[in-house]
């Protein structure tokens, strides 16, 4: 599946010599595939390591929600057109509405800083919503819960003056849970209902997987936080930073501030904490299941070892200078394979990931959470 999808492509114009096969050819699996490497080689390398009974669910709901951030991150559209498209959306992936008058009237207004796979995503919706209706009842829930909330949430901020960060740390942990906190809810599900094992931890996995998307995202809008400033965005809490001393509207690249560094390490050390229970998540998956966990195991380890990037280059000015390397990228693949199954070595090698950086202990009951949003 991942082989035909990095090689497939969809030709707009057909030649007789031209043996590629259009991308209305492939099977659903190649598809989504060919899909997942253009918007996301990432999750294009990581979901095939996934069951198939998992595979096909969660690469579709990945698409779904490329669908929202690129809806969301349109610069073409107002606010409230990007509201109307995502309720629209929504209603779409409930099966309540036809996909087909999204698409048209959706697609035209696409600007040219909309990537091309991500043209070729919303020009291809139909087909996206029709795997999603082939899911049986529950993971077809799942996958819809999971776009109602973020869509809704995403428009919380869209109106927003972020130039000078979030006002407090429970505005970031919501803005976290809209973006990542809900997906890692929608894929417990689809792990509970693929086994009764997994199933007899829901609860403490559904706490745990909001603190496992908080810790990814968190990670992220640290690493980016100077390529968000650039367009005047900026996800930092106010209230942890000047409690350091630190007042956001001040910040500027090349600083040289000891109150920001010691805000910034703060907010690495919850980032860490959220991650130590991402670890947990992960041990609560049975060892058989080999690839549940290196698909838990992959983007936990290149977290950590960005944020021990980040913490051991506080004076970084653009996200190029604290990214992980390939060479990082296949040791955390190989170390994830070698360990997959042994708990006290995942907890050892996480450990030592995870050498110097701060810790703080997240508190679970205060996260937000499908109940509470």
């Amino acid at each position: 599946m991942n082989s035909n999808g990095a090689t497939l492509t969809a030709m707009s114009v057909s030649h007789p010599e031209d043996t590629t096969p259009s991308i209305d050819t492939l099977s659903d699996d190649a598809f989504q595939a060919h899909l997942l490497q253009g918007v996301s080689r990432t999750f294009a390398l990581t979901i095939p390591q996934l069951p198939p009974g998992l595979a096909q669910p969660v690469a579709n709901a990945y698409l779904l929600c490329r669908i929202v951030d690129t809806i969301e991150d349109e610069v073409a559209l107002d606010s409230a057109q990007k509201r109307r498209f995502c309720q629209q959306f929504s209603r779409v992936a409930r099966g309540e509405e036809l996909p087909f008058a999204l698409r048209d009237d959706l697609a035209p207004l696409l600007s040219e800083q909309t990537l091309p796979a991500e043209r070729e995503l919303i020009g291809v919706l139909p087909r996206v919503i029709s795997i999603t209706h082939s899911f049986d009842p529950v993971q077809q829930d799942a996958l819809a819960c999971c776009v109602e909330i973020m869509a809704r949430g995403m428009a919380e901020f869209q109106d927003r003056d972020l130039s000078s960060g979030l006002a407090a740390m429970d505005e970031m942990s919501t803005y976290c849970y809209y973006v990542a906190g809900v997906v890692g809810e929608m894929l417990t599900k689809l792990f509970c209902h693929y086994s009764e094992e997994i199933a007899a931890h829901h609860d403490e996995m559904m706490a745990l997987a909001v603190s496992f998307g908080q810790g990814l995202q968190m990670t992220n809008i640290l690493k980016d936080l100077w390529d968000d400033h650039d367009r005047g965005v900026c996800w930092l809490p106010q209230d942890v930073m000047g409690a350091a001393g630190f007042d956001l509207r001040e910040l500027r690249p090349r600083h040289n501030s000891p109150e920001f560094r010691a805000g910034f390490r703060q907010l690495i050390g919850i980032a860490h904490g959220h991650l130590k229970n991402a670890l947990g998540y992960t041990l609560l998956i049975p060892p058989r299941e080999t690839g549940l966990r290196e698909f838990c195991l992959w983007a936990l380890g290149m977290a950590v070892l960005t944020l021990r990037k980040i913490s051991g280059h506080l004076d970084f000015s653009a996200s190029s200078e604290v990214k992980i390397t390939r060479r990082s990228v296949k040791t955390t693949i190989a170390a994830s394979r070698l360990l997959r199954s042994n708990n006290l070595g995942l907890r050892a090698a996480f450990a030592l990931a995870s050498t110097g950086l701060p810790s703080i202990t997240p508190d679970l009951a205060a996260l937000p959470n499908h109940t509470k949003i």
